[in-house]
């Protein structure tokens, strides 16, 4: 199972007291590197929001913006009358009793306690709503992440065929490139053949042959190749197993490149070093 590590979701709540909004972005990112944008009536949520992605993902930067809009008629402060009526009659009787009081300002009265009022929802219930918000927008990231990760998977396969047919058509060759090699140093040779000790000359082909030969190429291009079809069907991230084994078929691929003395295996060569690297890049995107 591929996840991607670039995805959306957006959630939002309207309710009687007001609207809570909330955005969850995901790109690409060596580790997992959450940031925050969180009214500062709910920036204590952000702890329980860094635990729940660090549950759900492994890497990727993941920016979640929370928006909170209260309802206008449910927003601001308001003053108790009842509460201020209690304080006004308790100062008259402390002026009554006490000559020369000096009665409180305005700033005063509103400060004491249960005179200024907040219209606003009770705190929990918007906290416990944005957990619940926050929840749902989590699993359409992940079920996103999912999806684009299927199709990474499907591109980064295509591929793969691509680099075994271009194994197999090396291998088809090789008889052919090696042949051929032998018969043009032959013709080069022919004039000075005469001047050569015949068992330098077999010993230099026979070198020349070895040189050319990519059969041990080949072959860990093929293990390579296998080895990134079984990463894809793993559970869990993958992406940096993946990209280390992008350098390894870079690395065979021009090790075929420098060892190519024919314009067949060359072509090969230059096939496979695009097709891996646009592994590479699809694999930059993988959890």
């Amino acid at each position: 199972m591929v996840h991607s590590m670039t995805a959306f979701a957006r959630q939002e709540r309207a309710a009687p007291w007001g609207t809570l909004q909330l955005e969850l972005r995901s790109v690409n990112q060596r580790y997992l590197e959450p940031h925050f944008r969180l009214p500062e009536s709910l920036r204590d949520l952000e702890p329980a929001f860094r635990d729940a992605l660090r549950a759900r993902l492994a890497r990727g930067k993941v920016e979640v913006s929370l928006r909170f809009d209260a309802a206008g008629d449910s927003a601001g402060l308001a003053v108790n009358p009842a509460r201020l009526a209690e304080l006004s009659r308790a100062l008259g009787e402390v002026r009554q009793a006490v000559e020369d009081t000096t009665p409180p300002d305005a700033l005063a009265l509103l400060d004491y306690p249960g005179v200024l009022e907040n219209r606003g929802p009770e705190p929990e219930t918007v906290k416990a709503e944005a957990l619940a918000l926050f929840d749902r927008a989590l699993d359409d990231l992940v079920d996103g992440r999912t999806r684009e990760g299927d199709k990474l998977a499907a591109l980064i396969r295509e591929r793969l065929a691509g680099i075994e047919a271009q194994v197999a058509e090396v291998r088809r060759l090789m008889p052919q490139i090696l042949e051929r090699q032998r018969a043009q140093l032959l013709e080069r040779l022919e004039e000075v053949k005469s001047e050569l000790d015949p068992q330098r000359l077999e010993a230099e082909l026979t070198l020349l042959a070895h040189k050319a030969d990519v059969d041990e190429e080949l072959d860990r291009l093929a293990t390579h190749v296998a080895e990134v079809e079984r990463q894809l069907k793993q559970k869990g991230p993958v992406g940096r197993r993946l990209d280390f084994l992008m350098q390894e078929l870079n690395r065979e691929a021009n090790t075929l490149s420098s060892k190519s003395v024919v314009a067949s295996t060359t072509r090969c060569a230059v096939e496979l070093k695009v097709l891996i690297e646009q592994m590479r890049e699809q694999v930059q995107n993988i959890e």
